[in-house]
């Protein structure tokens, strides 16, 4: 958490709240964006599998394969999500993935109104990076784009949504990016179909009293 009396904390965090309490708008649906690494893992040797009376067993040593990267897109109210592996989280693999965003919603939504955290990548100059300047602008311009605070990702419901299908989904050893993409494949189609959303209840007047410590104090006269 932030220091106490942080004004830019709180600018920020009571933004993201006004965002999470909007009602559901399919010309302005609300999508969280966030990222996360896997680390690749591969068996050293054959796991026994198990038997009536017993678990499976897997040898404690390991041998590492490197990371990949998730990329998840998450529209809590519809209950939707969308995850992307990428062997890298660079700028250009965000504009990618802000791009499928922006044409997976086109034409029905006027606007997407995309949260996501302060990453060094995470900024729409990334865009202008990987796309010619016409093709940049056409896609912010379909964007309102709110950041959570710094020291405050969970604020962004695809962390929670990451959480979940870490431990759901990837909760084993991985050892390359094609077993993983699979394995996504599969919780996305499974919690899709089930339009598993998030009840989120953690609202601006909450935090006012929650989280009181952050707010500068006013002092008048």
């Amino acid at each position: 958490m932030p220091p106490k009396a942080n004004a830019e904390f709180v600018c920020a965090m009571e933004d993201v709240l006004e965002v999470s309490t909007r009602p559901y708008d399919p010309q302005r649906p609300v999508v969280c964006l966030d990222e996360a690494s896997k680390h690749l893992v591969a068996e050293t040797r054959v796991p026994i599998p198990a038997a009536p009376g017993k678990l499976a067993r897997s040898e404690y040593e390991y041998e590492r394969k490197g990371t990949a990267n998730l990329f998840m897109v998450f529209e809590p109210l519809a209950g939707q999500r969308r995850v992307t592996v990428t062997e890298r989280r660079t700028a250009i693999d965000f504009a990618h993935v802000i791009r499928d965003l922006v044409e997976a919603y086109s034409p029905q939504a006027n606007t997407i109104v995309l949260v996501m955290d302060n990453l060094n990548t995470h900024k729409p100059a990334a865009l202008y990076e990987a796309f010619e300047p016409a093709e940049a602008r056409r896609l912010l311009e379909r964007l309102e784009i709110h950041h959570t605070p710094k020291h405050g990702r969970w604020f962004n419901m695809a962390e929670t949504a990451l959480s979940v299908l870490a431990t759901q989904g990837l909760n084993r050893r991985i050892p390359d990016k094609e077993p993983l993409t699979r394995a996504v494949a599969a919780w996305e189609r499974q919690r899709n179909t089930a339009e598993c959303r998030i009840d989120w209840q953690f609202t601006t007047q909450d935090a006012r009293v929650k989280l009181k410590r952050l707010y500068p104090s006013i002092e008048l006269g």
